[in-house]
């Protein structure tokens, strides 16, 4: 028996974002004997890129039973049947965290008609439920509303049954491996890990989260570790592993940002002991109390964000040793000559005096503003916009005023009047020494799509 799921939500993240509608169709391997579908109270606001999308307004769901108001019929509905969705992983993770918000465990045996259709079907250009049904001849009436997409999704998994009547789901994780894995973590979930971007969680049997990782390709890291004989402490770590989790991101840049953050808030026991960032030295500005800008060099620490970072002490003075000469700048002003007098270029006439008050803030500060936008991030308010979960889907970074404040995702076709999807898309964060290192290696090591200034 197979319970078919479709669900439409507020957002992409299980973690942060909540149900809106859910359509359950239970089939016997012939033909759908029962069926349930309902919109949800999601108890916070629908993004409009949302409502654009799947039509599911705030006021369609204002009266709509919440969550754990139909629960119980969902657990019923499921039980004992192989939970089925179209890139099964989405939906699987959904439901299950808002039954771990009421305090239950929600476990099925899952089976997702993306995976099972690249087996079946190959050939095809791609396996989204849109392009595959057409191509299949399979019409969706109500495209992105769980109803229409579930029964699409029903008669998607009919063609796949009549394709391999001897269709047999554990077959898809015999592996060699398992016996050295923690017996209960569900080797069926293994195979429907994507070679996608993203992070993942490793769970003990409390359901503590005990490794935090990313990869740009979730099912190559995830059974590397699984396989992993190469220390004691892979290995300690592979047997406490009772649960995977995981959340594509699309974007490697978010990947990264994603991870950081994760760490620092559960703070898992198997990532305490990675080694700390290369990049201990920094280069500093500020202003004085006579009004110059001054640069500095010195040790990275946790409470201040550098214009930029070094992995030595030499190359940090290198680089504001080249900015004092490009630009003119005063060495006592930077913090390369301490004197209580003029510098030793103003001595040679390379300085033009701010170091003994023979050059007015202003005048000096001209060349110091030019010398601060070397450094891409200063005061500047930009997108760094990159790829996103599908190809309708981009991620997008905000830097305000030089500090990281988040990131989101938008569709594109929500940005032919500007830039307001893009703003209301993003999930406000912390900037700090960890992120600022991962935004400015990505943008000189890697090729995003563009950089949109505001």
């Amino acid at each position: 028996m197979y319970a078919v799921v479709d669900i439409e939500t507020t957002g992409g993240s299980a973690r942060l974002e909540k149900i809106t509608e859910i359509a359950v169709y239970i089939h016997d391997g012939r033909r759908i004997i029962d069926e349930y579908t309902t919109l949800i109270n999601p108890e916070r606001n629908i993004p409009y890129f949302i409502t654009s999308l799947t039509g599911i307004t705030n006021e369609m769901v204002e009266d709509a039973p919440k969550f754990y108001e139909v629960a119980r019929k969902i657990v019923e509905l499921t039980e004992g049947n192989i939970f089925v969705a179209h890139n099964a992983r989405f939906d699987y993770a959904f439901i299950r965290q808002e039954f771990s918000l009421l305090g239950y465990n929600f476990k099925r045996t899952v089976l997702d008609t993306v995976a099972l259709s690249r087996r079946l079907l190959p050939g095809h250009r791609s396996y989204s439920l849109g392009n595959l049904c057409n191509d299949l001849g399979i019409v969706i009436t109500g495209r992105h509303r769980a109803s229409g997409d579930a029964l699409a999704t029903v008669r998607l998994l009919e063609l796949l049954l009549e394709k391999d009547k001897a269709l047999k789901t554990g077959s898809l994780i015999k592996n060699r491996k398992a016996a050295r894995l923690n017996p209960a973590l569900d080797l069926l979930k293994l195979a429907d890990i994507p070679e996608d971007p993203g992070i993942y969680y490793f769970h003990d049997e409390k359901g503590e989260i005990i490794y935090i990782g990313k990869s740009c390709n979730l099912n190559q890291r995830i059974n590397s570790h699984l396989s992993n004989n190469t220390s004691g402490r892979e290995m300690e770590m592979r047997s406490m592993i009772a649960d995977i989790s995981w959340e594509i991101t699309g974007s490697e840049l978010i990947a990264l940002l994603l991870e950081s953050a994760e760490i620092k808030k559960n703070k898992p026991l198997f990532n305490r002991a990675q080694r700390r960032t290369g990049f201990r030295w920094g280069i500093y500005s500020r202003t004085d109390d006579k009004g110059y800008i001054r640069f500095e060099y010195r040790n990275v620490n946790d409470d201040e964000v550098p214009l930029s970072l070094f992995t030595s002490r030499d190359r940090a003075r290198s680089k504001l040793e080249q900015i004092i000469n490009n630009y003119g700048l005063c060495q006592k002003l930077c913090g390369m000559y301490d004197t209580d007098g003029p510098c030793f270029h103003r001595q040679v006439s390379m300085c033009r005096g701010a170091c003994c008050g023979e050059e007015e803030p202003g005048s000096y500060n001209e060349r110091a503003l030019m010398a601060l936008d070397e450094f891409i991030f200063r005061e500047r308010n930009f997108f760094i916009i990159d790829r996103g979960r599908d190809n309708e889907e981009r991620s997008a970074v905000k830097i305000v005023n030089g500090k990281y404040a988040g990131f989101g995702y938008f569709n594109i076709n929500d940005v032919g009047f500007g830039l307001t999807a893009v703003h209301e898309c993003i999930r406000t964060a912390t900037d700090n020494r960890d992120i600022q290192v991962i935004i400015k290696g990505y943008l000189k090591n890697h090729r995003i799509e563009r950089i949109i200034d505001f």
